[in-house]
């Protein structure tokens, strides 16, 4: 079993300054959120964007992290995408310290469930929610962590956003958190939040228009 993934090289045809992942919800795949690339404005970065490597039971086209009722095929994600990311570095030439993981809904908690555990630059979880934490976890130093959430959102609601906040807060995690009066979905200005983050967390001076 392997990701298949999406990859979208600097717009600037320069080496990349820094790497995003982002990894799509249950039933999406990876091209819906590659289509929002361009709308983070972040030119300098390479994108990577896999694919779920379950079929999704409802959708030709849809891919799943794993399944919601017997959580079947979690462990087989969270591995494929350790060892994935892992590796990464090889590829690119950039650090996990310079890589950003990202997951709208179900990506955004396994954005969560794998990022707490690898030296990466920041996580950003968008929808999402927190699966249950090991008792004992700590780490010496967990990536700085964006939790985005809708006030509307009737899929995952709000309150999981909440309670991965303070999950992680109580666990040492430098938490930034934001509601939106949204439902399930990705508005702009949550992209210009993200943006704003992985330019803060990376230590990059806003580049100029």
């Amino acid at each position: 079993m392997s990701l298949q993934v999406i990859s979208i090289p600097p717009t600037t045809g320069q080496a990349p300054i820094g790497v995003i992942v982002a990894l799509h919800g249950w039933g999406a795949n990876a091209e819906d959120l590659a289509d929002l690339a361009p709308f983070l404005n972040l030119p300098d970065y390479q994108f990577f964007f896999p694919n779920a490597p379950f079929p999704h039971p409802y959708s030709s086209v849809g891919r799943a992290w794993y399944d919601f009722q017997q959580n079947e095929g979690i462990h087989e994600s969270r591995q494929l995408l350790t060892d994935w990311l892992s590796d990464l570095e090889s590829e690119t030439g950039i650090p996990l310290s310079r890589t950003i993981l990202s997951g709208f809904s179900q990506g955004g908690a396994m954005t969560l469930d794998v990022g707490l555990n690898l030296p990466l630059g920041g996580l950003v979880s968008l929808s999402g929610y927190l699966h249950p934490i090991a008792e004992g976890t700590k780490a010496d130093a967990f990536p700085p962590t964006l939790i985005v959430h809708g006030t509307r959102d009737s899929i995952v609601p709000v309150t999981a956003g909440e309670n991965a906040r303070d999950m992680l807060t109580s666990l040492g995690v430098a938490v930034q958190y934001q509601e939106f009066n949204m439902g399930h979905e990705v508005i702009p200005a949550v992209l210009n939040l993200m943006r704003s983050f992985v330019l803060q967390v990376m230590s990059q001076e806003v580049p100029k228009a």
